[in-house]
């Protein structure tokens, strides 16, 4: 009785992540977003002039501007047939 031999996996590259992953290693979007938000709060934290509503603004606008930037990225990679 003959065995079927099972066929070779095809071979991943080492430098490819594995798929299912939320951040993709080199994309420093949100790198750059976090380090804004926390730069944002060092200069309300130290001025007499701005407070926690200046803050919550910046943060506001900043998650706005953010997500439709990603969004924007995202539906440029759309392919329509």
């Amino acid at each position: 009785m003959a065995t079927a031999t099972p066929s070779p996996e095809p071979e991943r590259r080492a430098d490819t992540p594995p798929l299912g992953l939320g951040m993709v290693p080199g994309n420093a979007e949100l790198v750059v977003y976090v380090l804004a938000l926390f730069l944002a709060m060092l200069v309300t934290w130290l001025s007499d002039g701005l407070g926690s509503g200046a803050w919550l603004d910046f943060f506001k606008w900043a998650t706005a501007a953010y997500l439709l930037s990603r969004g924007i990225a995202k539906a440029s990679r759309v392919f329509e047939y």
